[in-house]
């Protein structure tokens, strides 16, 4: 079993942790439970941060000539100007962090399809577009881990933000120890992990390791550090997954019998036809590893990218957009 770094998570305080909605609620939700143990999360709630009370009148973004405004529309205030201080000054001032998970739909935390009004008194949304508070964070951590509490029930992305997240708070590990053998071995480590998500960015990162410029390490840690983004920004495809359990099973191809094979391979066309979760395929092969020893598939990151008690093949089926 891998031990992972703690990540640091960013979240909506209204998802589990006060009772801070516009409407006095709290919102229960079982991923951020059982993601506890596992995280530090550090919960925020801006609409609270900038003065405005619990219960308050909601908010709503409006399309105000070609400029968004955030307004609470019973009372005519305008906290836009409240809001982007609230953002600059709280996301400047944050720190190290790996993720963020927001609250759907939010005029001020919601990452996407927040509705936008063309007024304070319309009563139909025009288009959708980040709330204030998501928007800033978007501006400023492109890279990281961002969803919000509904996505993330969809299995497909929450995986990829578990994986994600778990990715980035390990090599924050690398930059804060700033020595190249931890970037070697982070490395080789996720090196099918790469390979997964994006084969040439994988080949350029080991040319970033290999460094034959001599650049010193804090420069070859940034350098690498931008090539990961890039690798990790989107979910692998089904076909990529698919190549690098092949290649897992290449190691041991002639060791196994005809019947071994069959069943490995069928599982592959099922996890092809969506069947079946990728954890599946991954987890008979991860039982070949351990039979024959093979220590550096051993130490894999793609065989465990996160905790395996996170692991939960249900899917709401929503959020298929990714």
């Amino acid at each position: 079993m891998r031990k992972f770094v703690k990540p640091t998570i960013i979240i909506s305080k209204c998802l589990g942790f006060a009772h801070c909605r516009y409407n006095g609620q709290v919102i229960p939700d079982e991923f951020v439970e059982k993601l506890k143990p596992y995280v530090e999360f550090r919960p925020i709630c801006p609409e609270v941060e900038i003065g405005l009370g619990v219960p308050r009148d909601p908010i709503r973004v409006i399309l105000a000539g070609n400029e968004f405004r955030l307004v609470q529309p019973a009372t005519g205030l305008d906290v836009t100007d409240k809001m982007r201080d609230f953002a600059e000054s709280f996301l400047n001032s944050a720190g190290e962090v790996d993720g963020f998970i927001l609250k759907a739909r939010s005029p001020s935390c919601g990452p996407k399809d927040v509705r936008v009004y063309t007024g304070i008194d319309k009563e139909i949304s025009v288009s959708k577009d980040s709330g204030f508070f998501a928007k800033a964070v978007l501006e400023k951590f492109p890279n990281l881990a961002i969803e919000d509490e509904g996505r993330i029930k969809n299995f497909t992305i929450r995986e990829h933000f578990l994986t994600k997240l778990f990715t980035l708070s390990s090599f924050r590990k690398v930059r804060e120890s700033n020595l190249l053998k931890e970037l070697v071995q982070f490395h080789s480590e996720n090196k099918l992990l790469l390979m997964a998500y994006n084969q040439n960015e994988m080949r350029l990162l080991g040319k970033i390791v290999a460094n034959t410029e001599k650049k010193p390490i804090d420069e070859l840690i940034e350098d690498y550090g931008k090539g990961l983004y890039r690798a990790i920004f989107n979910p692998p495809k089904f076909t990529s997954n698919i190549n690098v359990l092949m290649h897992g099973m290449g190691y041991f191809s002639q060791q196994l019998s005809p019947r071994e094979k069959e069943f490995f391979l069928d599982s592959l066309e099922r996890y092809r036809a969506e069947v079946i979760p990728l954890s599946v395929p991954l987890n008979i092969l991860r039982g070949f590893i351990i039979r024959f020893e093979q220590e550096y598939l051993i130490r894999q990151t793609f065989f465990e990218p996160y905790p395996e008690s996170l692991m939960d093949i249900t899917d709401s089926g929503k959020g298929r957009n990714l």
